[in-house]
């Protein structure tokens, strides 16, 4: 009986496991999904939209030529060609309806522009028609758009049907009577600049998205990190509505176990069980009170914490691996002999904490035997400066370091004792998030071997706090 009973109660006192169990911070927990153009699909409305653009452009461009300017014209060859599009046009808005395309179809319509588009140059004079530039269009659309193997299969179509133009199309339109014909070398040099036309656009096009897509992922993962701290920081909160909720039944406890503690005789087992009910519900009620407390007397201690506890706080997960972290930390109003680290506080921000524990883990992958972590206060600006003794950025790589997706500084140098995978997302994160707070973040390789990460705030921006006098005799701060 008296085992259960303690059982039940201490099931009221144990912590949340997501604070006791909580595990150390890595960077792996937000890893973006593989990059893929168009993950979402092209818009159905995108594309008719388009395609509507392109029939008023050339039933315009044909009437100005057939009737304005009075050429001769297959006229009947090109309305069939634009009747093409306006067919699918009108399939795609009355029985189609779904808002995004998959990528298959997508490419099958941005295919399907090519080859009408091409047949309707080749009617008009083929590769003597100075709107061929308009086949780069599809291509890229459909790179910009679409996944690579699909995205390219669209430009594969557009340079087939520019080559086809070069073997058969009639004559450009022209005054009757008259006859236009480009020398045969200028029509395969215009051949040669259209091709590389839609492919360096296309590329281009594909490369820039793809760019946009990282950048877009990783800004993703660094409001991540922070959604993961304040998830972190919400348990408080939590705490105490539990406290609320679970007094009133906790009291009803209490009383009822008085009541059964006065209609016992002392020393007999129930007694003794029903004053154990009573000490220990008590016992609960009290530790829920404390955790009832205001937020801002509960998150005093941890949101401001010495700044040498709050550096060892951010190294601590990197001390059993085999390299020596030194943490040096000196201040201008500070005599000589005293430790600043115990004697200046710093509010805690997940911002400095996540960034640091990112940019020593990369010092750490990479050193040879040591890391420094560098603390320099002076009275108008703060420097923290990460360094270790390794190989140092590779110089092909140096110019590109704080984008995301760097993957290492050089693996040909890299220690096997590394242990975590190179600079990349983490890296960027990281330095997005010190530069949310006000950082200027530099880079490079230090004169004497190794690399170093130096961020650069103004004072009043980190919020450090002098909390001792040090002219008197007041005790250094701890976490207690």
């Amino acid at each position: 009986m008296r085992q259960r009973i303690i059982s039940f109660l201490s099931s009221f006192t144990a912590p949340p496991a997501a604070a006791k169990d909580r595990t150390p911070f890595s960077w792996a927990d937000f890893s973006p999904v593989p990059l893929s153009h168009g993950a979402d699909g092209l818009r159905l409305r995108t594309l008719v939209g388009l395609r509507w653009l392109a029939i008023l452009g050339q039933s315009v461009m044909i009437a100005v030529v057939a009737l304005g300017f009075g050429h001769e014209l297959n006229l009947w060859p090109c309305l069939a060609m634009i009747a093409a599009s306006l067919w699918l046009n009108l399939l795609l808005m009355f029985n189609d309806r779904r808002q995004r395309l998959n990528d298959w179809d997508a490419a099958l319509q941005l295919s399907f522009d090519c080859v009408q588009l091409a047949a309707l140059l080749a009617v008009t004079g083929g590769l003597d028609n100075p709107f061929c530039l308009m086949l780069i269009a599809p291509a890229t659309v459909a790179a910009a758009n679409l996944p690579t193997r699909y995205g390219f299969g669209v430009v594969a179509v557009a340079v087939l049907a520019t080559c086809a133009m070069a073997f058969w199309s009639l004559p450009l339109p022209w005054p009757e009577g008259q006859a236009f014909h480009l020398p045969q070398i200028y029509r395969l040099g215009f051949l040669a600049a259209i091709i590389i036309g839609i492919v360096f656009t296309a590329g281009y096009t594909w490369q820039a998205a793809l760019e946009s897509k990282r950048m877009a992922q990783a800004l993703a993962a660094t409001q991540a990190v922070l959604e993961k701290e304040h998830r972190l920081s919400a348990l408080g909160g939590l705490a105490a509505a539990a406290a609320h909720e679970l007094g009133t039944p906790l009291g009803t406890i209490q009383v009822v176990a008085r009541e059964m503690l006065r209609s016992l005789k002392p020393g007999t087992a129930l007694y003794e069980d029903a004053e154990l009910l009573v000490s220990q519900s008590q016992r609960c009620r009290d530790i829920l009170k404390n955790l009832a407390r205001r937020p801002e007397t509960r998150d005093q201690v941890h949101d401001q914490l010495p700044l040498r506890v709050f550096f060892e706080e951010a190294v601590q997960p990197f001390r059993n691996e085999g390299k020596a972290i030194h943490i040096e930390i000196s201040m201008d109003e500070v005599p000589d002999g005293e430790d600043p680290g115990q004697y200046v506080s710093i509010k805690r921000r997940p911002e400095w904490l996540h960034a640091l524990g990112a940019f020593v883990e990369n010092a750490v992958d990479f050193a040879r035997s040591a890391v420094w972590v560098r603390v320099r206060i002076r009275k108008a600006y703060v420097t923290l400066s990460i360094e270790d003794d390794g190989p140092g950025f590779a110089p092909d790589i140096l110019s590109r370091v704080g984008d995301p997706y760097i993957s290492t500084r050089g693996n040909d140098s890299r220690p096997e004792t590394s242990m975590h995978g190179g600079m990349g997302l983490g890296f960027f994160i990281a330095k997005t998030l010190l530069e949310h707070t006000g950082a200027s973040v530099t880079y490079g390789n230090r004169d004497t071997g190794g690399a170093y990460v130096r961020a650069l705030w103004r004072r009043e921006q980190i919020d450090v706090i002098v909390s001792r006098d040090f002219g008197g005799d007041i005790a250094p701060l701890s976490r207690d």
